[in-house]
């Protein structure tokens, strides 16, 4: 597998992400793998999504606070894919030609649970921006975190802060949690599921096991 851009030009590094429904542990289980791969010799670049640049972390601040609940689907659609767009051509991209594997938390997929399957926008529509916001970069591998929605929901309600999607309907995040499943259906070799219920330890070998034949051949980085 090989990271490319819209160019055709395959890039050396890997593009790793994590996603699932709030309260999954993506972040948690990211840091884990980040500590791992480093660890065994790679070049390693931790970022996340809506983030990893100035203009990511600020739009991150608007569409998580929850002073903007009322923020329509199509407004929200398009500031997360401003931002990706910012992150890819700005963090994502130069980490990948020098050879970096980048662990990102959150991603393409992110947009099309959440705005499409959660919101409801037409899937075609916002497959295709996504497409034109990551200017056709797809991560070669995406670890998906599962867990049932009562469960992240009892997760989230543990943390002191809350943000705005945490406040979402659970029929919300059912839509969400399908439609991630639907995407792993649609492309298992890429979108490998895990359960995000397993113990901690456990999960993050499982996590390692998965990600390190993605890495083995990268060109520029200092791979085993």
């Amino acid at each position: 597998m090989t990271a490319r851009h819209r160019s055709g030009r395959d890039l050396p590094g890997r593009l790793i992400t994590f996603d699932g429904i709030e309260g999954s542990g993506k972040s948690t289980q990211l840091a884990a793998l980040s500590r791992a791969l480093t660890a065994k010799g790679w070049s390693v670049v931790s970022t996340r999504e809506p983030g990893g640049s100035p203009l990511g972390e600020g739009v991150r601040r608007l569409v998580l606070d929850p002073a903007f609940a009322g923020m329509s689907a199509r407004a929200e659609l398009w500031l997360y894919l401003a931002a990706r767009a910012d992150h890819v051509e700005r963090v994502i991209l130069p980490a990948l030609a020098s050879g970096a594997v980048v662990l990102c938390d959150r991603f393409s997929e992110a947009t099309i649970a959440y705005q499409g399957c959660g919101r409801g926008l037409p899937l075609d529509e916002v497959e295709a921006a996504v497409e034109l916001a990551a200017g056709g970069l797809r991560p070669d591998l995406v670890v998906l975190l599962d867990l049932p929605v009562e469960e992240g929901l009892r997760r989230v309600g543990e943390r002191r802060l809350t943000n705005r999607l945490d406040l979402e309907s659970t029929a919300f995040h059912q839509r969400v949690r399908d439609g991630y499943l639907a995407l792993a259906t649609r492309e298992p070799d890429r979108i490998r599921v895990f359960d995000a219920r397993r113990p901690l330890e456990e999960l993050q070998r499982a996590i390692l096991a998965a990600v390190e034949p993605v890495c083995r051949s990268v060109v520029a980085g200092s791979a085993p």
